[in-house]
């Protein structure tokens, strides 16, 4: 079944969280040693400065209380970009799908309340796959009957992780960033992009590599996890080269933002040229399933009836997942 991108949207907090603030921390870490490990510079953050630096967030359930914004709102901003760019009223929007590694709420599902903020009286449901969401999002409705899907669908990823860290922890504060992505997706109308190859699986014998337990700090064995997302990506881009490469396109790269070393040995595993891999991770940190979404959105306006995106996921669970993204109003 067909499905197709329109608009693409994107959100981050304006609190940046530096190496230099993290060093203030006294958590022993460093510019220099968060660079060699993971690459990256800042961060954003729905917490305020102050909060983090004088609670370290050691009680996750005060984050709530402190946050600048909650995943409505993010929501609502990054979803009235992508109704912009795929030039339709939101009133077109049929129905509201969300997923997130930290949701708002146990109930209601963050699409209610997203769909609140925008004013829509449609159907709305989460998609809890951690930093996969998005990917899942679109596996789903390319399983369903195109004819009774409405005819745009928003799927939104509010990721506001770092109320889930323990500023104590170095292994977790340096990683994390928030952000939130939003897509105006269709399965019946063309739009700028094409959907291709939308791949999802699963290992459920390592669901507990990474976890986020209800009101506690994120935890996750990185070594383990860093090794499995650099096979999987690498897997997951070579099926993608190999089924959609195209002679006289340009395959482009957008793994999951976890960190830039990882993404760099995927890229050289796979021998993808720099000029083709884009991220954002090492100024916006690792955002889970807003992540990739967001590079594509940062550069929304670069895109060319040439280009083709291979994109890639891995999160918790374990899942993997990945799709092509072909430009062109022929594609």
């Amino acid at each position: 079944m067909s499905l197709y991108l329109h608009g693409l949207g994107h959100f981050h907090p304006e609190n940046v969280i530096s190496n230099r603030f993290l060093e203030d921390l006294d958590i022993g870490t460093t510019d220099a040693w968060i660079l060699e490990r993971v690459g990256i510079r800042a961060r954003r953050t729905l917490l305020p400065l102050d909060y983090i630096r004088d609670t370290r967030n050691r009680d996750p359930r005060m984050s709530s209380e402190a946050q600048l914004y909650g995943n409505a709102e993010t929501g609502r901003r990054a979803a009235e970009m992508a109704i912009a760019r795929a030039g339709i009223d939101r009133r077109d929007i049929g129905m509201v799908i969300s997923g997130s590694s930290a949701p708002d709420m146990v109930t209601p599902a963050d699409a209610c309340t997203i769909a609140a903020a925008l004013g829509l009286e449609v159907p709305c449901f989460d998609v809890n796959s951690a930093c996969t969401s998005f990917h899942v999002a679109m596996h789903l409705l390319a399983m369903m009957d195109p004819e009774k899907v409405p005819r745009f669908v928003l799927s939104v990823v509010p990721e506001g992780v770092t109320r889930t860290v323990d500023y104590s922890d170095r292994t977790a504060a340096v990683l994390w960033g928030d952000g939130t992505a939003a897509a105006v997706l269709s399965t019946r109308e063309p739009g700028r992009a094409r959907i291709l190859g939308n791949t999802l699986e699963s290992s459920p014998a390592g669901h507990d590599k990474v976890t986020i337990p209800r009101q506690g700090h994120f935890l996750q064995e990185g070594r383990t996890v860093q090794m499995f997302a650099i096979k999987k990506t690498a897997g997951c881009y070579r099926t993608l080269r190999d089924g959609f490469a195209q002679a006289g396109r340009r395959l482009h790269f957008v793994g999951h933002q976890a960190n830039l070393m990882m993404l760099e040995k995927v890229c050289e595993l796979c021998e993808v040229p720099p000029e083709l891999h884009h991220h954002n991770v090492e100024d916006y940190g690792n955002t889970a399933g807003a992540g990739s979404v967001g590079v594509l959105s940062m550069r929304w306006d670069d895109w060319t009836d040439a280009d083709d995106v291979a994109v890639a996921g891995v999160g918790a669970g374990l899942t993997w997942s990945s799709f092509l993204l072909r430009f062109g109003k022929s594609a």
